[in-house]
């Protein structure tokens, strides 16, 4: 539809008026709801006419200074006979004013209840997200309560060492699987620069094996990192070296160390 060209026709001028049939008014009626631009037109078209009609009332004031111009010559005064109001025009505009109005608050109500369901929809996502969110959350705690139940994993508490003695942790070690579960919940965040780095260690003598560094340690939520040992492990400790790792562990930064139980057997 070419808005430019129907605005121009000048049929919503009648319309404003009320000189349309009620087929054609509502024809416009449906063309105001689906075009924004038309409706803007008829509140403009509606303003000018109020306008208009305010500049063009007559004046006491004014026909008193046309008299003063004539002059006190006597004048024949002709009694003009009132011409009809149409009352079919004003009740055009009125409908008009009411119809934009009615307009205006059905598209409010309209916006408004597009942008509730919009927040809805997202509500019910973020939702959805938090659900299968948890649902992952319980599936890995369900399988890490199933792997430290396992008859065969070993439990090496690790103890705070030296300066550090309110530090520990915990390892849980499936020597079958070659991995160590490591519950590190003891340790505090590691300083800027610093990383906590885990070690495999054989006591006589005295042999420490790197399993890596904990670079994500500061941003884990649950603190129990995977990590790979097929190492014949007989204590694990725990150092806080500089960022990337050291080739061997600083000893004055050991903050925690377990010994593995030997087998009864």
């Amino acid at each position: 539809m070419d808005i430019k060209a129907y605005i121009e026709s000048g049929i919503l001028e009648l319309y404003v008026a009320g000189k349309l049939s009620e087929e054609e008014n509502q024809e416009i009626y449906k063309l105001l709801l689906q075009h924004p631009e038309l409706l803007q037109e008829v509140l403009e078209i509606e303003n000018a006419v109020v306008k208009l009609t305010a500049a063009v009332s007559p004046s006491s004031k004014g026909f008193e200074n046309l008299k003063d111009k004539i002059g006190n010559t006597d004048t024949k005064v002709v009694q003009l006979q009132p011409k009809s109001t149409n009352w079919m025009s004003y009740s055009g505009w009125a409908a008009s004013v009411v119809l934009a109005a009615g307009l205006f608050w059905t598209l409010n109500q309209k916006s408004e209840l597009k942008q509730t369901i919009q927040t809805v929809g997202l509500e019910n996502r973020y939702l959805e997200t938090q659900i299968e969110d948890t649902k992952t959350d319980l599936a890995a705690t369900k399988n890490l309560l199933d792997v430290i139940r396992d008859k065969d994993i070993i439990a090496v508490p690790l103890g705070g060492q030296g300066d550090f003695t309110s530090s520990f942790a915990k390892v849980y070690w499936n020597k079958s699987k070659n991995t160590i579960y490591l519950d590190a919940e003891g340790l505090p965040e590691a300083p800027e620069g610093k990383v906590w780095q885990v070690w495999s260690l054989t006591l006589n003598p005295l042999s420490p094996t790197s399993l890596g560094t904990i670079d994500d340690f500061n941003t884990d939520d649950n603190k129990i990192f995977t990590i790979a040992n097929a190492n014949e492990s007989q204590a694990f400790g725990i150092t806080l070296e500089p960022k990337g790792g050291s080739k061997t562990p600083t000893m004055e930064q050991l903050h925690t160390l377990g010994v593995v139980a030997s087998d009864p057997s």
